[in-house]
């Protein structure tokens, strides 16, 4: 009897030969060859066919694209209105510094606000739902790869019964010729159906992997939407204190206000002319200690306090108090009373304590640079002192009614300037 060769092609691999294939059939009769073919179709049908469990998952999946394509719009609206009152944001930016024309700026300020923090809800809501949507994806995916599994294992089984079959015992148990071809036929589908099988569990595999990434993706969408809310949280409160701070200092008037504006100019005045006037003199000194080795050339400043969280930009064009200037430094939020370390080598050119007033630090550094430190509640060097790297200079202020936060401030963080030969520069680009 002419006998197929055991298995001479990996089931696996879905290559089979049609003269070669495994006949699904019971060994001693027809009726049982009948039955065992049924049971191959039922293998191929439960592979093929979409269970109910899949399409209630589906379902689930198109709820949540749908509840995500609902805050898509939402979002899109709120844009569209924080972009109205950026609009008149900038054109009160424009008018004269009144009392009238700084609250109506403050005013539209925290109505932008406001509407930004409901945007950033929005897209942290659009992420949670984006990233359970893809969970359920996976989670199809996998049950779908299990199933497929099954599927080959039953394959694998009820062909194994069969993989001592000739041509002849094949012919002996069909009536006819025609049924022998058909049932020839028959294995070539399935032949075909255990490679369709193959190549989809390796597509579900590659979907699966990719789906893992962009979950990950989603994640970290998810947390610089959290951060960004919580950015503008705290920059809705500052717009709020500046209101109020702007309030209680005018007393509501506009002559009060103005007074309020030439001190607050003043003050600033007085540090540009402090920084240009002692600059020079300062340099020499640096020189004869550079020469000397006991200081180094400052190219690169170190962070003077802990916190590296920033509440107002330099030259931020949504700082509260900009109509006195532009902003000549970057603000970092620190509790009050946290100490203030030297960013580098250098002199105390100024320790000025001023009461319950402005009270600030400048240190000269080589290279043309200076530091300004405002809002300063206490000063531990003594001006014309030199001071190295990370000593402590003084603690950081800025609570409103303490020493040294001034009238302009809106609550406990540090005013630090970076100048170079005098003049304000952006002082992230110092730090690193």
């Amino acid at each position: 009897m002419l006998k197929v060769g055991k298995k001479i092609i990996p089931i696996i691999l879905g290559l089979f030969i049609l003269g070669a294939t495994f006949v699904v059939a019971q060994e001693n009769d027809q009726d049982n060859n009948a039955n065992t073919n049924t049971s191959d179709k039922q293998t191929i049908n439960s592979v093929n066919s979409v269970n109910s469990d899949g399409e209630e998952a589906d379902q689930v999946i198109a709820d949540l694209k749908n509840k995500i394509e609902e805050n898509e719009t939402k979002i899109e609206n709120l844009k569209k209105a924080a972009a109205e009152y950026s609009q008149k944001i900038d054109e009160y930016k424009d008018l004269s510094a009144t009392l009238k024309n700084q609250l109506g700026l403050v005013d539209n300020q925290i109505i932008k606000l406001q509407l930004d923090i409901k945007t950033a809800q929005l897209q942290i809501d659009k992420a949670k739902l984006e990233i359970e949507s893809m969970e359920y994806q996976i989670d199809n995916e996998q049950t779908e790869i299990e199933k497929q599994k099954e599927a080959l294992i039953e394959y694998i089984r009820q062909i194994a019964k069969n993989d001592e079959r000739s041509y002849l015992e094949i012919l002996i148990l069909n009536e006819s010729f025609a049924e022998f071809f058909n049932q020839l036929n028959y294995l070539k589908e399935v032949q075909s159906d255990i490679q369709k099988t193959v190549e989809r569990l390796k597509l579900l595999k590659a979907a699966i992997e990719s789906q893992m990434a962009e979950k990950e993706r989603q994640k970290q969408d998810l947390e610089n939407y959290q951060n960004d809310l919580l950015g503008k949280e705290n920059r809705l409160q500052d717009d709020q204190k500046a209101k109020e701070i702007v309030l209680l200092e005018s007393k509501t008037s506009e002559i009060q206000f103005q007074k309020l504006l030439l001190e607050a100019k003043q003050s600033q005045n007085e540090i540009d002319s402090e920084i240009l006037g002692l600059q020079d003199q300062i340099n020499d000194k640096i020189q004869k200690l550079r020469k000397e080795g006991s200081t180094s050339k400052t190219t690169l400043l170190d962070w003077p306090v802990p916190s590296h969280e920033i509440t107002a930009y330099f030259h931020d064009p949504e700082y509260p108090f900009r109509y006195v200037y532009e902003h000549p430094a970057i603000d970092i939020r620190a509790k009050q009373g946290t100490a203030i370390a030297s960013p580098a080598d250098g002199y105390v050119a100024r320790a000025k304590d001023a009461g319950y007033g402005y009270s600030y630090i400048i240190l000269i550094h080589d290279n043309g640079l200076s530091t300004v430190y405002g809002h300063v509640s206490a000063i531990y060097v003594k001006e014309d002192s030199y001071v190295k790297a990370g000593d402590i200079i003084g603690l950081t202020g800025g609570m409103p009614g303490t020493r040294g936060a001034g009238r302009l401030t809106i609550g406990p963080h540090l005013h630090f300037e970076v100048r170079l030969n005098g003049l304000p520069v952006n002082p992230l680009e110092y730090l690193p």
